[in-house]
Parts: C-alpha cells; sequence; structure tokens
C-alpha cells in the first residue's frame, strides 16, 4: 500500500452542477508526497454520485467514493470520512467549492511539516456566486502571514474558508462530544484545532467559495424569509457552543468566550427588537467599544428598521456598482 501524507476530504450533497471542478482541482495539485481524495457522497438526488463514480473509474489509486444506502447528514459525513482517512493531514473541501493553486498543499505541508506545533493551517478565498459570476469579494481575514491568536477564532466564528484548511488527521479522530452536537461543524473544528496546537495564516488566495448553492450553508442563513429567526437560531447555538467549548478548555480563555457571548446576545436583543432590553448596563460596555458607524448601525436597526434592511439587502449590488465605477476609471486614467 502506498503511504498517503495528505487526505483531501471532500463532502458533497447535490452538487452535480460543481463537484467536477473540486475533483479536477484535487488532481491537478503538484506535490512530493503522495495525496488521495476521499468524497463522502450523502446520496444525493441529483447525479452527483454519477458523476464521483466516473471518476473513481478514471483515477482508482487516487479516488475513493465513500457513500450509503441512507442520507447520514453533512456531520456524521464530515467524521467518517475523518475515521477513513490514511493521511497525516486532511484537507478540507466541500463539492461545491474548489482551488486554483497547484501548489496550495505542497505550500501548507511544507510549513507543517517544519513547524510541529502547528495544528492548522489555512489561506485566503475568493468568493463568486454561483455558478461561477466573479463577486469581486474575499474571504481575507489578515494582509499578512501570521500565526493567529484564538482569541480570534472565538470572536470570529469560523471565518476561515473550508476549503482553505489543511491540520493534522490526529487531532479530529476523537473529538469531543459538543462537536458531534454543535449547529454547525466548521466553527467548532476550528476552536478545537485551533486549542490544540496554534493556527497559521498564508495570505494568498488558493481557493474559491461559491455562495449562492441551493441547500448550502450561505443559502440557508442568506436574508430571505424569517431572516431574524435564523439568524437568532444561529447567534444562539454559538452561544451554547461557546459554553461548551469554554468547559473544554478548562475556562482558559473564558475572558474572549464571555465578551464574545455578550456580543451574541446583543444581536439576539437587536433581532428580537428588544430595545429596552439592550439598555441593560451588562451591554454598555460592549457598546462603548464600537466605532461611530457601528453605534450608528444599531440606532438604525432599533429605529429604522425597514430601511436598514432594505439598505442591507441592496448592500452586494451598491458593492458591485462601485467596484465597477472604479475600473472604469482606472481604464480611463490608462489611456490618458
Amino acid at each position: 500500500m502506498v503511504n498517503v501524507l495528505v487526505s483531501i476530504n471532500c463532502t458533497t450533497y447535490n452538487h452535480e452542477k460543481y463537484i467536477a471542478d473540486a475533483i479536477e482541482s484535487f488532481l491537478m495539485q503538484v506535490t512530493d508526497f503522495n495525496y488521495e481524495i476521499l468524497i463522502g457522497e450523502d446520496c444525493s438526488t441529483d447525479n452527483t454520485k454519477q458523476i464521483v463514480e466516473e471518476y473513481a473509474r478514471l483515477y482508482p489509486e487516487k479516488i475513493r467514493l465513500i457513500t450509503s444506502s441512507h442520507n447520514v447528514g453533512a456531520r456524521l459525513n464530515s467524521q467518517r470520512l475523518i475515521n477513513q482517512s490514511r493521511g497525516k493531514y486532511i484537507a478540507e473541501c466541500e463539492g461545491d467549492d474548489y482551488w486554483i493553486d497547484p501548489y496550495k498543499l505542497q505550500e501548507q505541508v511544507d510549513y507543517m511539516e517544519s513547524h510541529q506545533e502547528c495544528s492548522i493551517c489555512f489561506h485566503a478565498a475568493k468568493i463568486i456566486q454561483a455558478p461561477k459570476k466573479p463577486t469581486g469579494m474575499k474571504i481575507r481575514p489578515y494582509t499578512i502571514n501570521k500565526i493567529c491568536p484564538i482569541e480570534d477564532f472565538i470572536s470570529g466564528g469560523g471565518f476561515c474558508p473550508t476549503g482553505s484548511l489543511l491540520y493534522r488527521k490526529k487531532l479530529m479522530e476523537d473529538p469531543p462530544d459538543f462537536y458531534m452536537r454543535a449547529h454547525v461543524g466548521d466553527y467548532p473544528m476550528q476552536l478545537i484545532l485551533a486549542s490544540k496546537g496554534y493556527a497559521y495564516y498564508m495570505d494568498k488566495y488558493m481557493a474559491v467559495y461559491r455562495i449562492g448553492v441551493k441547500g448550502s450553508w450561505s443559502s440557508r442563513k442568506s436574508k430571505g424569509e424569517n431572516y431574524k429567526g435564523k439568524m437568532i437560531n444561529i447567534n444562539g447555538g454559538d452561544i451554547a457552543l461557546l459554553k461548551d467549548f469554554n468547559n473544554f478548555t478548562r475556562f482558559k480563555y473564558e475572558k474572549a468566550i464571555e465578551n464574545t457571548i455578550l456580543k451574541k446576545e446583543f444581536e439576539i436583543q437587536l433581532l428580537k427588537g428588544n430595545i429596552n432590553a439592550i439598555k441593560n448596563s451588562k451591554y454598555k460596555m460592549y457598546i462603548d467599544g464600537l466605532s461611530m458607524k457601528q453605534k450608528l448601525k444599531i440606532y438604525a436597526r432599533c429605529f429604522f428598521p425597514n430601511i436598514y434592511v432594505s439598505l442591507a439587502r441592496l448592500k452586494p449590488y451598491i458593492y458591485r456598482v462601485l467596484l465597477f465605477l472604479n475600473m472604469k476609471e482606472r481604464q480611463k486614467n490608462g489611456t490618458k
């Protein structure tokens, strides 16, 4: 059996329009080590499974299809891939995302092999609208390569693009109970991994995160029917997760966790429109620490909620118009 250093774990469900992009981006990786591709196909109702089967037939030494007779859900689908992985490292990428740098794996592995205390490595990603429409938006939490404080993970709520993650398999082979019961998978995984060593960020765009895919996390939480209810549930789930993580780490990061919980409780009160509740003295320090722009946004949400929601919905379109005008201005200046 060939020794495998990296297992690329790809969970997929109803991604027939996108899964080929993901697989092709895995196959284009240029490395000086062996890697395998595990695709967790969770009983899609479209042609995703057939597409994966064809790739597995073409690349039997590289691709393994992991499936079952019934849908197991995103969390169990991800965990069964971890359990069946043969690599020292796991690279994550969901079936509707893909990589854009052929040396992505090599660069991340080189860093982690030479820095044994690093438990997770991630990088920047570009954002596109399904199927492949550029948005001009990016996920870039920092502007330099750096070791990331765990407090950023606690307050950020899973700010690492899933398709950018590379981590040590042994750290997620037997996750704590709260990981399996958490309302999302990425946030608790990143917290657990960051607490087991340190996280390293590479300031380089090596993946694409696709939004607007039917049934995806980004589309489920997007503005629309019952948006407030969705966000209240998400914030409530985050609070429960952070309390579990506080116990898991024996209160080592309690101050950062308490501050983040306070912020999320405040957000819930805003979403519910409880203006009197946000005047509570326990929120004063949090509000005092906000910028004037953030304070004005809160004021607008409290007293002009309909206008605020309308402007929030228009924000992506305004951003694109400004981006287009800026590009035209640069083209004009370049012709002078």
